[in-house]
């Protein structure tokens, strides 16, 4: 008995001595020196890496060359031999030495290369040169032939051969997968001990699984576990994956190993198991208007990532896809700017056949919107922490789809203004109407669905702005020959409508009579809250003047409705302009005072301008003195006038005008009564 022991106790000595020439892998070719360096080489070796060695091995008593054999094992590469080589130059044979020069030869093949190592500066000292390389590729079993010389020459030459010899193969070993057990078997042959272990094949190593897994099965902390031969283990793991391989190697340092990766292939480890091994760190910012994420993925994954959005926020909700919205990806960080960050705004990782969904980490979002039904509008309410520009449209829900309509309403929140509440109101076309909301200044954003409930409480209201709706266009059919336009003159001329933002009542009464005035007499209407994006798109300004050019050129009417609000900021605005103080880039009405302004005191008359105001929300004395000359028109009494003024044509007759003052007089003070919103205070901003 004790015979055959010594004999495999013999052989297994002669093995682990055989093996401890295997020399340590080297992921990349590299000098290290003792001082700062720079390499350069020659075609058959790619430009190696120069640096001072992180631990300093022991010095070779110079001069010296050594050569040792190592393993080169490159991304993307099959492992192969190769040779390490270590010199030492002596000082008093380096005065003037600017760097040395390496020459290889592989004797069976005439293959040949050459490196050269220089010293990037002079510095004072008397110490040796200490340079290793790692290192030159070569064939197992061949000879190697290095010589060493200075640059330049100073006579000092050193030359050395070393045989490559083949490498041993690896361990043996079999395994067998227990999914049920989420487990692999490895089954160890008769012979000698083996450390078995799992791991993740990174792209230059095979990475152990993480420790807190182990911690959570109370597994030692080094996962690797020594099985004798003739034995087996079984070795669990947390998730399947496509990287989860086996590795063997020998008790002994720097082992030659062998390694299985069984499920690359394997449709399972493509599944949901992949996901949940990654860590998502979500780092989206709604101040950047940017989508970003980061993996920390067990495996190497590059996953494709593109844009959905969820119906609803419960993750089995379907995610539908957002076209054209691939992120860009730089190791394994994912960012997509010109989003509106929301928790359903999501990414989808695609990775082969398998995707996953995952959201922004944070429930909160940038801003909000809340809608009510007034009269004939439906009034949004947005609140944003940060500048940005919001669109609107109307839709009718068909078959679960709410399309948007035209027009498009935009509001916008400027640059440096502090965060507060927007307003928006929309024309209500057909009761149950629905409405969309979304951030017009970004690329890729999430269109919110509103349906307002039409409750008893808003009838009053709604009855108000139906009879104004209602007499107004009951004047156009009866008394429509007085206003009938020349022959051959284009009907509807444009009527540019301002206003300033005073109350909901105020708001609600303009947005009618624009509305009566487009529908009913065919009037070109503009107005800031039913641009499609125009003034979100050019600017407060250039869409003033634009829309002001086009009216004039047009010979149509600028339409400034009054109220006491507007006679509060008129005053503010001439402050200013005494002041020197520069106006509000954003501020419509600034503007449009400014603008007739400049007219008045050119022309001497605003031409082409008109004022009207409603007599239950302004009085004469509310008009300033030096608006006093324009055309004025007191609503509802005066209601014809305005409208033969707008279409450019004589005054209606008597008797229209007449059942015009009395029917809508007596339908505001009703309305009134009825329980009508009472004016709120100035200060709401409603598309301006």
């Amino acid at each position: 008995m004790e015979r055959p022991v010594l004999l495999a106790a013999a052989a297994a000595l002669l093995l682990l001595l055989l093996l401890a020439g295997a020399g340590a892998a080297v992921t990349r070719l590299r000098v290290s020196a003792n001082f700062e360096c720079r390499a350069t080489a020659d075609s058959t070796l790619s430009r190696p890496r120069c640096r001072r060695p992180a631990r300093a091995g022991p010095p070779l008593k110079p001069p010296a060359l050594a050569l040792s054999r190592a393993r080169l094992c490159l991304p993307g590469q099959p492992c192969q031999p190769c040779l390490r080589v270590r010199l030492a130059l002596p000082s008093a044979e380096l005065g003037g030495v600017r760097g040395l020069q390496l020459n290889f030869l592989e004797l069976g093949s005439n293959r040949a290369g050459w490196l050269q190592v220089w010293r990037r500066y002079r510095a004072p000292g008397s110490s040796s040169w200490q340079v290793q390389f790692d290192c030159f590729p070569a064939e197992s079993g061949q000879h190697v032939l290095v010589s060493l010389r200075t640059i330049p020459d100073r006579g000092l030459a050193i030359s050395r051969s070393h045989l490559v010899a083949a490498e041993p193969p690896g361990p043996v070993f079999t395994h067998t997968w227990v999914p049920e057990a989420r487990a692999i078997e490895v089954r160890v042959p008769e012979g000698p001990a083996l450390m078995v272990r799992l791991c993740h094949q990174l792209a230059l190593e095979c990475e152990e699984l993480p420790r807190p897994f182990h911690q959570q099965l109370a597994l030692p902390p080094c996962p690797q576990v020594l099985v004798p031969g003739g034995h087996r283990v079984s070795l669990l793991y947390e998730f399947l994956v496509p990287c989860l391989c086996i590795e063997a190697s020998y008790p002994h340092h720097d082992s030659p190993r062998s390694k299985h990766c069984p499920f690359r292939d394997q449709p399972a480890a493509y599944g949901p198991e992949l996901w949940s091994s990654v860590c998502f760190h979500d780092y989206s910012a709604s101040s950047k208007d940017q989508m970003a994420m980061v993996l920390s993925a067990s495996c190497p994954l590059r996953p494709r990532a593109t844009l959905c959005w969820r119906e609803a926020a419960a993750e089995t909700a379907p995610c539908h896809d957002v076209p054209n919205s691939t992120a860009s990806e730089e190791e394994q960080a994912y960012t997509l700017d010109k989003v509106d960050v929301h928790p359903q705004l999501c990414f989808r990782f695609s990775y082969g056949n398998s995707s996953h969904v995952e959201c922004p980490h944070r429930p909160e979002t940038a801003w909000n919107v809340s809608v009510s039904a007034q009269g004939l509008q439906l009034h949004l309410r947005l609140t944003s922490s940060i500048p940005a520009a919001f669109s609107a449209a109307l839709c009718q829900r068909r078959g679960g789809q709410c399309e948007p309509e035209a027009p498009l309403y935009t509001v916008t929140q400027p640059e440096g203004s502090a965060p507060g509440e927007l307003a928006l109101l929309l024309p209500v076309q057909v009761l149950g109407s629905c409405v969309l909301v979304w951030r017009s200044d970004v690329r890729f954003a999430r269109k919110q669905l509103l349906c307002p409930d039409v409750s008893r409480r808003h009838f009053g209201l709604l009855g108000l702005v139906l009879a104004l709706g209602l007499v107004v266009t009951v004047l156009l059919l009866n008394c429509r020959g007085a206003w009938r336009p020349a022959a051959g003159a284009p009907g509807g001329r444009p009527v540019l409508l301002l206003y300033s933002p005073d109350s909901e009542e105020h708001l609600g009464l303009v947005c009618a009579l624009a509305e009566r005035l487009r529908a009913g007499l065919g009037c070109d209407v503009r107005l800031d809250l039913w641009e499609a994006g125009g003034v979100g798109r050019a600017g407060v300004l250039p869409w003033l003047y634009a829309q002001r050019g086009h009216v004039g050129r047009q010979r149509g009417t600028v339409l400034l409705l009054w109220s006491r609000g507007s006679t509060r900021l008129f005053r503010r605005w001439r402050v200013g302009v005494a002041d020197g103080t520069p106006g509000d880039a954003h501020d419509i009405f600034g503007a449009a005072m400014a603008c007739l302004h400049g007219e008045l005191g050119a022309a001497g008359c605003g031409s082409g301008w008109v004022l009207a105001y409603f007599s239950r929300l302004c009085s004469p004395r509310d008009v300033p003195r030096p608006l006093r000359p324009l055309p004025t028109y007191r609503l509802p009494r005066q209601l014809p006038g305005l409208l033969g003024a707008l279409r450019g044509s004589p005054p209606a007759p008597r008797r229209c005008r007449g059942r015009a003052e009395g029917l809508l007089h007596r339908l505001l003070e009703v309305g009134a009564g009825e329980g009508g919103p009472s004016p709120r205070p100035p200060g709401m901003a409603a598309g301006t």
